[in-house]
């Protein structure tokens, strides 16, 4: 066993220095960075079973296949991704698009003129060694994420390069959302991404990100998302993950709130064979807020994992978090969810809801919602359900004339809409109905 695991991380080695060397010429503390990132990940390997935080998901798959990472590929390879952008644009972000294929940018098929003045946008690998944003990625990268927890984000920031850099100064209200569109192919040989992702918005400020995934074959994205508010900031974030059929998708996404700001997030998991993200959020300040929602669609071959901490730091400060699950053929979903209020954290308003819509016999929940209180003056609490279409609601509408499959994808989608109501972007929430609706209609078809 030992072997084995020393074998899956050595697989990266040759890789990891390769790319040491094609980025020589970066800043000295990018470099540290990535090689004391890179003996973690030696030192803690993968996760494994025997792990409480990993006991439900298995990623031995993932270690034991064979990734060829984008650097070390002469060129980036899209296939017939880049003939598809519009397949995967929102009309709101069409002139704010960011672009990457196999974790890499990509100018040419990305749009920035709806950017406005005063915002900051730019590839991450160039941000790393410009001086006029030196300073501020160096104050914020890889404080969020701690890549000593984990063996993923250990991977994700010794191969720290490409991915976003995104800085919305003090008091600017950004109109348009900013779309960060991550692509993987895998046309020559199964390909290994690592997509990083820093956003640090200034006192005052307000914007609206999208962040999403898609791609073709089997590959990996190991993602990592940091989000930095200062006081009074607002960021509103909507992650799509729709990932192949063959993929697999790692996460991690990291929110530190400074007083009084606001953070949002809407996650939305479709795609991928196996899934995993992790989501910490921190009310560092008092009089902070934060929005946490998700909902995931899943189907036979399909596992898909959300572990989320929402940490209450300073007195005064409002979560609220709604994850919902629906479930069909052979698949498995899991929650675990955590409410960490800290001693001296009083005034904290908690609440906390998983629920999960199972459609077949043959398909699993772990769930698991949590409350750690540390403080005495707080309004805390938490639930999860697990259950099938309700009888009565489907003899009712059956009775009404109603096809039963029919009734039975109307209930269906009305389980969803809860979380797809909250979504403020009209192209975001179209999509998503017509994915769901398409999932429902396949499976009458069937």
């Amino acid at each position: 066993m030992v072997t084995q695991t020393v074998k899956e991380q050595g697989a990266y080695e040759a890789a990891f220095r390769k790319f040491q060397e094609q980025t020589s010429a970066d800043a000295s503390w990018v470099k540290r960075l990535r090689e004391s990132a890179y003996d973690r990940f030696e030192q803690l390997g993968f996760p494994t079973t025997a792990e409480e935080e990993w006991k439900y998901t298995n990623v031995a798959p993932i270690a034991k296949s064979s990734f060829e990472t984008a650097f070390e590929r002469e060129a980036v390879q899209g296939g017939s991704l880049e003939n598809q952008l519009e397949r995967f644009a929102y009309a709101e972000s069409r002139g704010s698009r960011l672009v990457f294929i196999n974790g890499r940018y990509q100018a040419q098929l990305s749009a920035l003129e709806a950017v406005p003045e005063g915002l900051i946008v730019t590839d991450l690998a160039a941000a790393l060694n410009d001086e006029r944003y030196a300073s501020s990625v160096r104050e914020h990268l890889a404080r969020g994420a701690d890549y000593n927890a984990n063996g993923f984000t250990a991977l994700n920031t010794a191969f720290l390069s490409g991915g976003a850099f995104i800085h919305v100064p003090p008091g600017l209200h950004v109109e348009t959302p900013l779309h960060l569109l991550f692509l993987s192919s895998a046309d020559a040989a199964p390909t290994a991404s690592f997509p990083r992702v820093l956003v640090v918005s200034g006192r005052e400020s307000a914007a609206t990100l999208i962040e999403s995934y898609a791609g073709e074959g089997a590959y990996l994205t190991n993602a990592v998302v940091e989000v930095v508010l200062e006081e009074n900031a607002r960021l509103e974030h909507y992650k799509v993950q729709r990932e192949g059929a063959d993929a697999f998708h790692i996460a991690t996404t990291t929110a530190e709130l400074g007083r009084s700001s606001v953070f949002e997030t809407t996650t939305i998991t479709l795609g991928a064979q196996l899934s995993r993200h992790n989501i910490h959020v921190r009310l560092a300040e008092e009089g902070a807020e934060c929005r946490v929602d998700g909902l995931y669609l899943v189907g036979t071959g399909q596992h898909t994992d959300t572990h989320s901490l929402i940490d209450h730091i300073r007195p005064h400060c409002a979560s609220r978090q709604l994850y919902k699950g629906i479930l069909d053929g052979k698949s498995r979903a899991v929650f675990n969810g955590k409410v960490f209020v800290h001693e001296g954290a009083q005034g904290t308003d908690a609440q906390q809801t998983n629920r999960n819509l199972l459609l077949s016999k043959d398909a699993r929940v772990d769930t698991k919602p949590q409350l750690e209180i540390f403080a005495d003056d707080v309004k805390c609490a938490h639930g999860a359900t697990v259950g099938q279409l309700e009888e009565e609601e489907l003899f009712y509408l059956i009775s009404r004339g109603l096809h039963p499959e029919l009734a039975q994808n109307l209930l269906t989608y009305g389980f969803a809409e809860e979380v797809i109501d909250k979504i403020r972007l009209a192209s975001i929430k179209s999509q998503l109905d017509e994915a769901v609706l398409n999932r429902l209609h396949a499976k009458l078809e069937a």
